[in-house]
């Protein structure tokens, strides 16, 4: 259990100030694992050492990196609190999408597009998308690590069981699951060296759904086997 207000006691209770200046988050299960390794705590879908984290890194270099990224959502960085880490900033399927390419290709950035090319009625191409090299974002070794980490089938298997919907037996095959409070947003995210693909499940009327992650998670199976 970890209290991160200055005013308030290690048990969540304030000291000085108001009760609701306390953060002390919880678990999805409301249990505690003790010390834990990074590549544990993110197999497993820990909040904690992940809030922790954002707390080191400080919610300013965590947004730049994400905007190096591809995320352009997130940008005044005093509206988020370290609940940030926790689904506690808008953003979008496809730049999510675009940011999890960015470990697929080992640090490099490619701007999304929609239309490859155009053609006429006998086939002249009229416009035609032209690759570009990409742009370097992130150190090559440390989006290594994040695809180790989150390929790595015995560290997410406490949370997912062995043979879970992202398990892929010896194909390389990165993901990881999100859900926010009371299953409103599931959200499903993986990768290949070949593709990345995101998934977001959730009612339009933003009422909570019966299940998270998971549903999600089959329907982004099925289009990765395909």
């Amino acid at each position: 259990p970890t209290e991160f207000q200055t005013t308030c006691s290690p048990l969540g209770f304030a000291t000085t100030g108001k009760q609701s200046d306390c953060y002390k988050p919880e678990n999805y299960d409301n249990k505690y694992a003790g010390p834990i390794t990074l590549r544990n705590a993110l197999g497993g879908s820990r909040n904690i050492p992940a809030v922790k984290l954002l707390y080191l890194t400080t919610i300013n270099d965590s947004l730049r990196t994400a905007k190096n990224m591809g995320i352009s959502t997130l940008k005044d960085a005093n509206q988020y609190g370290l609940t940030l880490v926790l689904g506690g900033g808008e953003v979008t399927l496809l730049d999510m999408t675009s940011a999890y390419g960015v470990f697929a290709t080992e640090g490099i950035k490619q701007t999304p597009f929609s239309i490859i090319r155009v053609e006429d009625a006998n086939g002249n191409v009229l416009e035609e998308h032209k690759e570009s090299s990409g742009q370097n974002v992130l150190d090559a070794n440390s989006a290594r690590i994040i695809s180790d980490i989150l390929s790595d089938n015995e560290a997410r298997t406490p949370l997912y069981g062995a043979n879970s919907f992202i398990y892929f037996g010896e194909r390389n095959v990165a993901g990881k699951t999100g859900t926010t409070n009371n299953n409103k947003d599931a959200w499903m995210m993986g990768y290949s060296p070949t593709i990345a693909v995101g998934v977001w499940s959730g009612n339009n009327d933003n009422t909570p759904m019966k299940k998270g992650s998971a549903i999600s998670g089959r329907l982004w199976r099925e289009f990765m086997d395909y």
